[in-house]
């Protein structure tokens, strides 16, 4: 599929087939996440690949429930490294390798910030992270259904749940967000029905200056289909 394909059909399934994922095919989805862009290339994510129906089950209980964690065959808990300078020694000595940096002392100047930038209060760094990793979770939806595979995020699970049920440090890591990964069912109403309406570009995007519309209208064919009050 081309990419305006890929964003335009995607959809965020709840239904899945009975049938697995193969090992192949979500390592190739993943390849291409990791190249996921991110502040100072400091790749700050790691994914929990759940494929094994009670560790599923175990995530569901923090989930509030939901179904789909234990209907889809893989459920991934996407996390973020709260510590900036966890990966920068590999990543900044990659940059002087390959020309990025001229030198040593450019390199310990970039150094200096990413330090200082792990020295930043909890909340702060939680942000960055939260950043950086929320990207990753975007290629890794897009990446999936490149390859036919459905996905759907979650941003409703108890975060220190997650982190108690699959022995995480909470100090360092951050559960971001979960995302449900495998085969729609034909049935399945998000496959079936058109897409949800996205607001238009003209009312999103703001050139110079800053006039965002007090609130959404549907187009016009949309509304009238609409259900109405009176």
């Amino acid at each position: 599929m081309e990419y305006s394909e890929v964003v335009a059909s995607r959809r965020s399934v709840h239904q899945y087939t009975d049938e697995d994922l193969s090992n192949e095919v979500v390592e190739s989805i993943f390849e291409n996440v990791r190249q996921s862009p991110s502040s100072y290339n400091l790749q700050p994510w790691e994914f929990l690949v759940l494929t094994d129906d009670e560790k599923r089950q175990q995530l569901r209980e923090v989930a509030y429930d939901q179904a789909h964690v234990t209907d889809a065959p893989v459920a991934v808990v996407v996390l973020g490294n709260k510590d900036p300078s966890a990966h920068a020694e590999a990543v900044l000595d990659d940059w002087v390798a390959k020309g990025y940096l001229p030198n040593e002392d450019a390199r310990e100047a970039v150094m200096g910030n990413i330090e200082g930038m792990a020295d930043l209060p909890e909340q702060e760094r939680r942000v960055w992270t939260v950043r950086s990793t929320t990207i990753a979770a975007t290629t890794l939806m897009d990446a999936a259904w490149e390859e036919g595979v459905a996905t759907c995020p979650m941003g409703g699970f108890d975060p220190e749940g997650v982190v108690d049920a699959f022995d995480i440090d909470g100090d360092q890591y951050e559960p971001v967000m979960l995302v449900t990964m495998g085969y729609a069912a034909e049935d399945a109403p998000e496959m079936q029905n058109e897409g949800k309406f996205r607001r238009p570009v003209d009312e999103i995007v703001h050139y110079d200056e800053f006039d965002p519309v007090e609130s959404t209208e549907l187009p016009e064919d949309v509304a009238e289909a609409a259900p109405s009050d009176d």
